[in-house]
């Protein structure tokens, strides 16, 4: 046989091999490579955020069963805790009334940038939640869903992200003092906690249609909603810190940092995802963290401003010290070390006394301070934090 006859036969022999090797591959079992993209999908899609995933739920039935799946919201509740946002409750422009309210939001990082205006995005309410009230307070959130209050003196949950809320069982004829809200790890459910002006602890299960009272349980509260953090809720409570197990339903008593004599007020809140004290004196602003929750050996302080930077950069302002704004709260820590601070600035000129909020920006790199801008520069009524999560309430 001649040598081109040979190169022929080979060529034939290595297109017949090519042939049964692709013929093999297209009798694989026709479901591998379906299953191998239905087990990733979740992976992929938890990264998403839900302002996407809420289209792609329109798409088909099987991205609206996966999506609308609680395992599903938990799982990308943990791969969302970078995209977090800032809620301002701003006073209503055309009314000026201190019940009415306009809601925006803005993404975290822009608060801490110094060249960039913070774009805000308006948010509605549902109507049928607020019935053509706009008297709607946003008092804490926890897993991208905020409890409220309407002006009715009712309670709802609202998650704006997913557009979706739940109007919580009429209480008693009490008068309402705090309200609290956080997740039970043990039953796997949230909690809405009221503490009444007479010291009585009720809790509504989410999903439930009634209050219970919480026996043997006084929480003495100074002031304001408690803080979740850590399985519990915390609140100010004079000299001590009153913490509230949702697990056990039980309290202890926790002791603040070590002031000395220095500290005229303080408060609760929470940075890096630990209880945190926010504490005041003529001469410093104090920040700390309890690392370890419940060992009062781990509160370790992150800041100490002195006032006077404070003072020189309000005066660089055009304001007067003590006058027109009160610091109030630590917010915030950005990533390279920043801390986002709220004050209140109290306007006289309405008729009523209005208590409108400014953030100031920390920078303890540098010992430096600056007021963000916003793009909509109406008069702050408050601000909470929270995550865009799918947790329906």
């Amino acid at each position: 046989m001649s040598q081109g006859n040979n190169n022929r036969n080979d060529v034939e022999t290595t297109n017949t091999q090519r042939q049964r090797l692709v013929a093999g591959t297209l009798t694989c079992p026709p479901l591998e490579l379906p299953t191998l993209l239905f087990d990733l999908l979740p992976e992929i899609l938890c990264r998403l955020p839900v302002k996407l995933l809420v289209q792609l739920r329109c798409l088909c039935k099987f991205f609206n069963s996966l999506i609308s799946d609680p395992k599903f919201a938990k799982k990308h509740l943990r791969m969302s805790t970078k995209r977090r946002y800032i809620m301002l409750t701003n006073y209503n422009p055309s009314t000026r009334r201190d019940d009415e309210f306009v809601m925006y939001d803005s993404p975290i990082p822009l608060p801490f940038s110094t060249s960039a205006v913070l774009t805000q995005t308006q948010l509605h309410i549902p109507s049928t939640l607020t019935n053509g009230n706009h008297g709607v307070r946003l008092i804490c959130s926890c897993d991208g869903v905020f409890c409220g209050q309407l002006n009715n003196d009712s309670y709802f949950l609202w998650n704006p992200s997913i557009t979706k809320f739940k109007l919580l069982p009429p209480l008693e004829n009490h008068e309402w003092t705090s309200l609290s809200f956080g997740y039970d790890h043990f039953i796997d459910n949230y909690k809405v906690i009221v503490v009444s002006d007479e010291n009585e602890v009720r809790v509504n299960t989410l999903g439930t249609d009634y209050w219970r009272k919480i026996e043997d349980i006084h929480c003495y509260t100074k002031y304001g909603p408690g803080i979740f953090v850590c399985g519990t809720v915390n609140w100010v409570s004079w000299d001590v810190i009153i913490s509230l197990d949702l697990e056990k339903e039980s309290c202890q008593e926790l002791c603040p940092p070590d002031f000395g004599n220095e500290n005229n007020w303080w408060n609760l809140g929470v940075l890096r995802d630990c209880l945190c004290v926010f504490a005041g004196s003529d001469e410093y602003w104090d920040v700390w963290i309890m690392k370890e929750y419940g060992n009062k050996e781990f509160w370790t302080k992150l800041y100490t401003i002195p006032t006077i930077v404070y003072a020189e950069f309000l005066q660089d302002q055009g304001l007067v010290v003590d006058q027109d704004l009160l610091v109030n709260a630590a917010l915030y820590i950005s990533e390279d070390d920043q801390l986002l601070v709220k004050c209140y600035q109290l306007d006289n000129n309405h008729g009523a006394t209005l208590a409108y909020i400014k953030f100031v920006v920390y920078d303890s790199k540098t010992g430096t301070l600056n007021i963000p801008e916003f793009q909509n520069n109406y008069e702050h009524r408050d601000a909470i934090f929270y995550i865009e999560s799918l947790i329906s309430p």
